[in-house]
């Protein structure tokens, strides 16, 4: 295992978002200001409890949520392409360095930095409500694995993307959507019957539930569940990049 290519990788990735901190880290926490403030300070204060739960701190796991999976996706994806898009992909190709040791490289850089923000949009939450976490370390261990899934998934974005339009097509018109319709501001209890099953279909909902699981001990689906679903969603994408760098899919050709 070549470590200090991993290093080398992996602190040029955190440095890119030290470059660029506003839009890396003060972006994305304002942006969850607003949506406390509109949705938990503005609205939540006119709507009932949910499962004995206020409505402020209810919606707290699906804003995480919803940021960690952007920022994952957004940084995985930008870091990968970037080397395309100025003719280095070769040079790092030919370094002493397998898939295994690129990846990690890449995916760990943007798994901290999607954690991090996680992190600091919960604290800042506390502002606004008080949260009680019941399980806090099956919140980490799901916040963690949530943001090492969607790094991944954003770097096979950053490998089969040609430009940056293609580059922010999934995140924008599929992802955002999926997480909108995920369960983030309600529960699919909420919905009428037929549509309580057509939420199903949606993936993110399971990511969703399990994470306010660990926050309130309540879902849409058993946390099982949601634990499955995620470790086969990592699982696919692990498949997918090794698959890419063994044929040389979008990177030789």
């Amino acid at each position: 295992m070549n470590l200090r290519g991993i290093r080398a990788i992996y602190i040029y990735e955190m440095n890119r978002s030290l470059r660029t901190l506003i839009q890396s880290l003060v972006s994305p926490v304002l942006s969850t200001m607003l949506y406390f403030i509109v949705f938990g300070a503005a609205i939540g204060s006119r709507m009932e409890n949910i499962s004995n739960v206020s409505y402020g701190e209810f919606i707290v796991p699906g804003l995480i949520m919803l940021t960690v999976q952007m920022q994952s996706v957004n940084n995985a994806s930008f870091g990968i392409y970037f080397p395309k898009f100025i003719g280095t992909t070769y040079e790092l190709l030919s370094a002493p360095l397998s898939f295994v040791e690129i990846v990690i490289g890449y995916v760990g850089a943007a798994t901290t930095k999607a954690f991090s923000i996680g992190l600091i949009i919960l604290a800042t939450s506390y502002l606004f409500v008080d949260i009680d976490i019941k399980y806090p370390l099956f919140m980490v261990f799901f916040l963690l694995l949530t943001c090492l899934t969607f790094s991944l998934l954003g770097f096979i974005i950053g490998i089969v993307s040609d430009n940056f339009e293609q580059l922010n097509i999934v995140p924008m018109l599929i992802i955002t959507p999926l997480v909108f319709l995920g369960g983030s501001f309600y529960t699919i209890e909420m919905l009428p019957e037929f549509w309580q099953n057509f939420a199903l279909l949606n993936p993110i909902v399971y990511l969703i539930s399990g994470f306010r699981w660990t926050f309130f001990g309540i879902g849409d689906v058993p946390i099982i569940t949601s634990v499955i679903f995620i470790l086969i969603f990592t699982s696919s994408c692990i498949g997918v990049i090794w698959y890419i760098f063994k044929t040389g899919y979008r990177i030789k050709n």
